[in-house]
């Protein structure tokens, strides 16, 4: 079974509205929202990998980010560990640089079914975290 082990960023501004682009057509887990992010390369920190990434994707330098939730998830084909942390501060403005759509949207209006499952538990504590301020 194939092991990945996936950074992702959670780029939260002050009005705290979560950054979110919509995976590719052709891509596992196709059409369905994600945080930006990618794979962690060899010799990489999970944290080294994510500030990469998201210069990568869309065009921000990550700056303190922090770890917010680590999960694992198995997939049929693959097993995957996800590093999710939480930007913000940063240098730039987001956009999908990959040619993926990209939108802001408030935190309390996020919706765990339009995610891949491996991301539902971090997008429902967010929903929590939102209504909790």
């Amino acid at each position: 079974m194939k092991k990945l082990q996936i950074a992702v960023g959670i780029i939260r501004n002050a009005d705290n509205a979560i950054f979110i682009t919509r995976r590719a057509a052709d891509a596992h887990m196709a059409n369905k929202w994600e945080f930006p992010g990618g794979k962690i390369e060899a010799g990489e920190t999970p944290e080294q990998a994510l500030i990469r990434e998201l210069q990568e994707e869309v065009g921000i330098a990550a700056e303190q980010p922090s770890l917010y939730e680590t999960l694992e998830y198995a997939f049929p084909d693959r097993h995957i560990t996800l590093w999710f942390y939480l930007v913000e501060a940063w240098q730039g403005e987001p956009w999908g640089k990959e040619g993926q759509p990209g939108e802001w949207i408030a935190s309390s209006a996020l919706d765990a079914a339009a995610f891949p499952p491996a991301n539902e538990p971090v997008v429902a504590r967010l929903i929590a975290d939102a209504r909790a301020r």
